[in-house]
């Protein structure tokens, strides 16, 4: 504990005896009340040497000890100003896709097709999906609104569907052969329990 802060401690007892000695003898103590809310500051150098002097107190309670990030460089500090340091962080916070130039969310969107075309379980709607990434990459490509240019290749539907087709079929030969192991366990179980 501190000097100062024992110092008002005592204080503050010595003011509320006198209040209180004060009262019982029936006078108008001059202390003021404790319990009512101090004055603030009115001028900008007492509001600041108010501000401080509360700084000052919390480090000395340790108040700023062990908060998170202590130590550590501020996020986002690279020496360039970025008017729209704000929107990319919040994009990358929440995750968000589709935002952006066509350039950059379409050669996102093709390194993921594949994946996307997996999911899918019919081959019209796999043609469906290639032949509208096709039309919007051509269509990015029409545009001239200025930022990045769109080098995206534009996909084959035929090669696209094949190439479905044979992760489709590995896919279902993956399961077969982890369903024969199995098969194969349980057939030895019940030749034993048969034995048994």
């Amino acid at each position: 504990m501190s000097e100062d802060s024992r110092r008002a401690a005592w204080q503050y007892r010595l003011d509320r005896v006198a209040r209180d000695e004060a009262i019982a003898r029936g006078e108008e103590p001059d202390v003021p009340d404790m319990d009512s809310e101090p004055t603030r500051p009115s001028t900008q150098a007492e509001r600041s040497a108010y501000v401080e002097n509360a700084i000052q107190q919390a480090i000395r309670r340790g108040e700023f000890d062990n908060l998170p990030g202590a130590g550590k460089p501020l996020a986002g500090l690279t020496g360039r100003h970025d008017p729209d340091w704000w929107i990319r962080r919040k994009i990358e916070r929440e995750q968000l896709s589709g935002l952006g130039p066509p350039a950059l969310t379409l050669r996102a969107e093709s390194a993921e097709l594949e994946g996307h075309l997996d999911r899918m379980h019919r081959e019209a709607d796999v043609r469906e999906a290639v032949e509208d990434f096709n039309r919007r990459v051509i269509d990015a490509r029409r545009q001239l609104l200025g930022g990045p240019p769109v080098v995206t290749p534009t996909r084959d539907v035929a090669d696209e569907i094949r190439a479905w087709h044979e992760r489709r079929e590995a896919r279902q030969r993956r399961a077969v052969e982890e369903r024969e192991p199995l098969e194969q366990r349980t057939s030895r179980t019940r030749w034993w329990r048969r034995r048994a």
